[in-house]
């Protein structure tokens, strides 16, 4: 096994050293190699992957192949790489005249114009100001030194983390009173998509019945392979696509032998995908071969879509998305118009929010000050805690959840016992087969292997014409996909996977019957398998169920809290439905359904909120970014839409709390009326920002002006946050929230807590007065601990409430009597 892993690393290895010659780029020239993560887009395994990776390592795991990849890409050397040199807010609103400061500076560093102009990759002009440029190490040390430069950061890399999904949420234009209806379902709002590009052809754009182009729109559609402004209508309004930072690192990507477009067209279907389940535009009697049928939309369907192209893919189904391609586009974005950005992405290296090397929050930051909400993927690394990714408090950050609706297979043993087990099976019905799980009899010299990753070892008589049955500990989808792989080439007819959820649902190549089951169920089979001389099973077709009694449950790969860079901030914020989203792709995309697939993640998850931020935004033009999470977090649900409690799968399984879920389920009509925001300002982050000890120059280049932190520094439980994270309680503590009235004028608030086991909280005052000359209202919370240890964190909940509405927000306590103790006695 390590020489054909050995085999496989030389592989991965040699795609990286390849040269290549590149088509001439739309946003500037080519540059030379830098130092890069490698990383995935989330997406639907293609047969091209599945079959390389087999082919070169039968015991690859496709997770571990990202990271062996990755470890082969170019590191740092003595040639100029890229680097962000960011300068925070712009200083003079004409674009020409902040990029010709940009060259200017590189010109004199470099010393001439023609190598100043030659080592520029991006300038970004529009929401802030900074350039991406080849730089050397000891130019970027050089140029970081200028008083004017922020920060000066290589490079990094971000990988990209339906028919029911409205229905659940209420989502319906049945109710003429409802938020689609009131807003015209989204007509005047554009939403940003910054992804892997779109496939226009899909149906999902079309422009039926759509009006003309909302007058704030400035973009427009870029020229490139196979794509030109034709393809862009009054539903698609706007592609553009940032390539430059990633073919100065990826010298290796050959653009003439590549599947990817050199447009904003996408080769693969994840930027089709999110579009869809943002804003997508009707599409009845859609369904996945008969699975999951109805009607495919956004939500909100008749809103703008403006795709911006920066996620690139290399070999082996790997997407790089460059941190300055990600900047630069959020930079076109702002200036273009978009109301909503939506990101799909994530960066698993942890760094500062005013940090650059997080081009996300960096970008956000100058986004949401200029109104535009940012919405971004909580990241696929769950179930394991301080796993969240995207935590800056400015970003709206979002976990996955399942639907109520299942695709249930039957699979009846000899006993006439009948097993629902999980798959998207839709071939013919397997008729009773022999059923066998491999495990030496007592009387042989084979080997036998019963665990699913090692099913090769089997011979084939073993398995031939027959349904297997084996057991994996390892989530992913890989390991169905393997198992089916071993089984099929061994002349088998099925495979029964019997393990933890993964709640990463994928049919089998060539339509293969592939059955999950839990452990409970798979070891029921087992017995019946030992218990029986002919054990035999039939498998019929996967079905829809939706409803009751499928309950919602946080998906096991949906990352969790608490927040790993500043714990007193609570991330995620809010959970959608993200498994098994029925949406978009391209045509040529595997598993695809005329022009439709299923896919799972947080990246699907993210544009279901950003879909209702649209509506919402529409509904309520004047309300900020913050208040707009606000209503979101304030107003979601903490059961199911039936009242069920909410789960989070794990090992165990789990209710849900805040750090898997944030505010909890969303709820979209709730969030029109939310009565109370928890608003936030520029005074605000600046407050946030000195709390946690950034650096005065940093903040006031950031924001533009210059800024003094108090002393003392404020407290950072005092940033008005929709939640209260208290990560270090040991004393009483007193924080500040303050309330803006949203609601009837004269309205009366008063005050319920749920307090978090073994905590005490007093809120002063007990009732809220609001008015028509009071419109924002403060409140003091104090909390103290009762615990004599160390604890791990509880929660309870804090809500206002009048007659019409119910403002709630979570609350998170750790007792730490011993500081900065790590516990494993």
């Amino acid at each position: 096994m390590n020489s054909l892993f050995s085999m496989f690393d030389s592989f991965c290895a040699e795609i990286m050293r390849n040269k290549f010659t590149s088509k001439s780029p739309s946003h500037g020239s080519p540059a030379s190699s830098s130092s890069v993560h490698a990383v995935s887009i989330e997406k639907t395994p293609e047969k091209v992957l599945v079959e390389k990776a087999l082919r070169f390592a039968p015991e690859f795991d496709g997770l571990h192949c990202f990271e062996t990849i990755s470890g082969f890409l170019p590191r740092a050397g003595a040639e100029s790489k890229v680097h962000i040199v960011y300068l925070g807010e712009k200083q003079h609103d004409d674009p020409e005249f902040v990029t010709e400061s940009h060259h200017r500076m590189l010109w004199s560093l470099l010393g001439s114009k023609e190598e100043a102009h030659g080592s520029m990759v991006h300038s970004f002009r529009h929401g802030f100001s900074g350039f991406a440029a080849k730089l050397t190490e000891s130019q970027a040390k050089k140029i970081a030194d200028l008083p004017e430069v922020v920060h000066v950061i290589p490079d990094r890399f971000y990988k990209p983390a339906t028919t029911r999904t409205w229905d659940y949420l209420g989502l319906s234009p049945t109710n003429p009173k409802n938020l689609l209806n009131q807003t015209n379902m989204g007509e005047q709002m554009i939403i940003g998509i910054i992804d892997s590009g779109v496939w226009p052809e899909s149906e999902v754009f079309n422009d039926n019945e759509i009006g003309p182009v909302p007058s704030h729109w400035k973009g427009g559609c870029e020229s490139g392979e196979d794509f030109n402004s034709s393809h862009c209508n009054k539903k698609l309004i706007g592609a553009k696509y940032f390539i430059n930072a990633f073919l100065a690192t990826h010298e290796s990507f050959n653009s003439s032998e590549s599947l990817d477009f050199i447009s904003p067209r996408g080769y693969n279907g994840h930027g089709t995908h999110v579009a869809t389940i943002a804003g997508g535009s009707y599409v009845p009697n859609t369904s996945y071969k008969g699975l999951a049928g109805g009607t495919v939309r956004g939500g909100a369907p008749r809103a703008r879509i403006a795709v911006y192209k920066t996620c690139w893919y290399l070999d082996l189904d790997i997407a790089a998305c460059s941190s300055a391609d990600i900047l630069k586009a959020m930079d076109e974005a702002i200036h273009d118009g978009v109301d909503v950005l939506s990101l799909s992405l994530g960066f698993e290296p942890l760094y500062p929010e005013t940090d650059v090397r997080d081009g996300i929050a960096t970008g956000a930051f100058h986004a949401v000050l200029k109104g535009i909400t940012v919405v971004c993927a909580a990241g696929n690394a769950g179930p394991a805690a301080q796993t969240v990714g995207n935590t800056a408090p400015w970003i709206l950050t979002v976990a996955a959840t399942t639907l109520d609706r299942t695709f249930v297979t039957p699979m009846t043993l000899g006993n006439n016992k009948v097993i629902l087990g999980q798959a998207i099976y839709t071939g013919t019905e397997v008729g009773f087969t022999s059923l066998v799980y491999p495990e030496n009899p007592g009387n042989s010299n084979e080997s036998f292997s019963g665990t699913c990753e090692r099913l090769l070892i089997n011979s084939n008589r073993t398995m031939a014409g027959k349904v297997v049955l084996c057991f994996t500990e390892s989530p992913y989808s890989i390991s169905v996909t393997r198992a089916a792989h071993y089984v099929k080439r061994a002349g088998g007819l099925g495979v029964i996977i019997a393990g933890q959820p993964g709640n990463v649902l994928r049919p089998c190549l060539d339509d293969f019957p592939c059955v999950a089951v839990d452990y409970e169920l798979g070891t029921y089979i087992l017995f019946y398998i030992r218990s029986n001389g002919s054990p035999v099973v039939k498998i019929q077709p996967s079905r829809t169920l939706i409803g009751q009694p499928v309950g919602t449950k946080v998906a096991s790969f949906s990352s969790r809290g608490p927040n790993p860079i500043s714990a007193a901030i609570l991330k995620p914020d809010i959970a959608a439905p993200g498994v098994s989203i029925l949406a978009a792709t391209t045509t040529n995309t595997t598993f695809n359904d005329r022009g439709f697939i299923f896919l799972s993640g947080t990246s699907m998850a993210t544009p279901t909120i950003s879909g209702i931020v649209a509506l919402l935004k529409a509904l309520h033009p004047d309300w900020s970014p913050a208040a707009i999470r606000s209503a979101i977090v304030t107003t979601a649900w903490r059961t199911d839409p039936f009242g069920e409690q909410i789960f989070a799968e794990g090992s165990p399984r789990k209710p849900a709390d805040p750090f898997d879920y944030g505010g909890g389920l969303v709820n979209p009509e709730k969030a029109t009326k939310p009565g109370l925001v928890y608003d936030l300002g520029l005074e605000d982050y600046v407050l946030y920002m000195c709390s946690v000890g950034y650096n005065e120059t940093s903040i006031s280049q950031l924001v533009g002006k210059g800024t003094v932190c108090s002393y003392p520094k404020p407290s950072v439980l005092d940033f008005n946050l929709p939640s209260i994270t208290i990560p270090n309680l040991k004393e009483e503590v007193t924080l500040t929230r303050t309330l803006t009235n949203v609601g009837p004028l004269e309205s009366v608030y008063r005050v319920a807590v749920e307090p978090p086991l073994g905590t005490q909280v007093t809120v002063t005052p007990e009732t809220l007065v609001f008015n028509s000359t009071t419109k924002r209202v403060s409140f003091k919370v104090s909390v103290s601990t009762t615990h004599k240890i160390n604890t791990g964190y509880y929660f309870g909940s804090l809500t206002w409430s009048d007659s019409l509405h119910n403002v709630t927000i979570p609350l998170s306590v750790r007792t730490q009597l011993l500081p900065y103790y790590y516990d494993e006695n």
